[in-house]
């Protein structure tokens, strides 16, 4: 690899921080430089071999996304899935991995080369490769994503401060209500900085980021659908349940936006109220179909109906959790990341400490 290169890892102190996210932001920001990019995930992450594939399709898209060449992608070497760490556990799986990550420097080229770390500061220990340990054999620095939190955020950067050390280039503050932005940059700002924690952005709460597609639920659920199968990138930014009498669901349903309302299949009074409100679609439980009626005013509304052989209560959890660990690989939520960093990122003070210049001032 040619000695201009430079590595980044993305970490995040708490799983689901918004890590993909930030590494497509700053990808895009930086090709928008002129610098060329190379991309890797050293330690994947799922829980089941469907997951598993999924994790290969967000790779995929953040390369498609980048129009990233196959050379300029780093492998995935290890998925933490329930079997690996058995395998590993056992002896069975004696693999080398910081020997396979020594080897990504030996691959493609780039002006830098991002990788997505793992979800906190201790996963991936068991193979080698936990936050430090991938910084260390790369001898790289850290960015850290990190979800705004008023009572913990300056606790756990801080933290990560004294086990990551000179490793921790800086972090970026993702997920902020815009109620709190001021207090942010009034008090948390000034103090991290203040204790050597360089923040390069703090990013406001996005509903379309914290959204899902149909399509999503669909998997996660096991759902059949029921109509508008040609509707499933609708995106659900909301979760109402519909169990009480028609007219509290309307007054209910009218607080919503782009919902997905869980309701009985037998439940038609509710899901015509539901039709009537910003709802993107229906998720009936109970196995039991909807009538002719409610069919045919969720085609005439294009939205979806989708059939799940739940009950209510794991229904909800489902979603609940999906809202929690969505993907980016959605194209209005590139162009929000997008648009959301050029605003945010503090890109050349970034650039200067990864000393980095760029291309157009070569």
């Amino acid at each position: 690899m040619p000695k201009s290169a430079r590595y980044l890892i993305v970490g995040s102190v708490e799983a689901y921080s918004g890590k993909s996210a930030a590494i497509l932001g700053l990808a895009l920001q930086f090709q928008e430089q002129g610098l060329t990019i190379a991309y890797g995930k050293p330690l994947g992450t799922c829980f089941n071999v469907q997951d598993a594939s999924l994790m290969d399709a967000d790779v995929e898209f953040v390369a498609q996304t980048l129009a990233l060449p196959p050379q300029r992608l780093r492998p995935t070497l290890v998925c933490l899935d329930q079997k690996t760490i058995d395998r590993r556990l056992s002896g069975e799986d004696a693999t080398d991995y910081p020997a396979l990550l020594e080897k990504y420097r030996h691959q493609a080229d780039g002006d830098l080369v991002l990788l997505e770390g793992p979800g906190t500061l201790d996963e991936g220990s068991l193979f080698g490769l936990s936050l430090l340990q991938v910084a260390e054999i790369l001898d790289a620095p850290v960015l850290l994503v990190s979800r705004f939190d008023p009572v913990l955020t300056a606790d756990l950067l801080l933290a990560a401060k004294r086990r990551l050390g000179d490793r921790l280039l800086g972090v970026l503050i993702n997920d902020i209500r815009t109620d709190r932005l001021e207090m942010f940059d009034r008090d948390h700002k000034p103090f991290l900085e203040a204790q050597g924690v360089r923040v390069f952005g703090r990013l406001p709460r996005s509903q379309l980021l914290r959204s899902v597609s149909v399509e999503e639920l669909v998997h996660q659920l096991k759902a059949q659908v029921l109509c508008r199968p040609d509707r499933l990138n609708l995106m659900v930014e909301s979760l109402r349940i519909g169990a009480m009498n028609v007219n509290s669901a309307l007054k209910y349903f009218r607080k919503g936006r782009n919902m997905a309302v869980v309701t009985g299949g037998d439940r038609t009074d509710i899901q015509l109220a539901a039709l009537e409100t910003s709802t993107q679609c229906l998720v009936l439980t109970g196995q039991i179909p909807p009538s002719d009626l409610i069919l045919s005013r969720a085609e005439e509304l294009e939205i979806p109906i989708l059939s799940v052989d739940l009950d209510t209560l794991t229904t909800v959890e489902i979603i609940d959790q999906t809202f929690g660990k969505v993907r980016v690989n959605e194209p209005l939520k590139v162009d929000c990341i997008r648009q959301m960093m050029a605003e945010e990122l503090e890109l050349d003070r970034l650039l200067a400490q990864l000393d980095l210049a760029p291309a157009v001032t070569r």
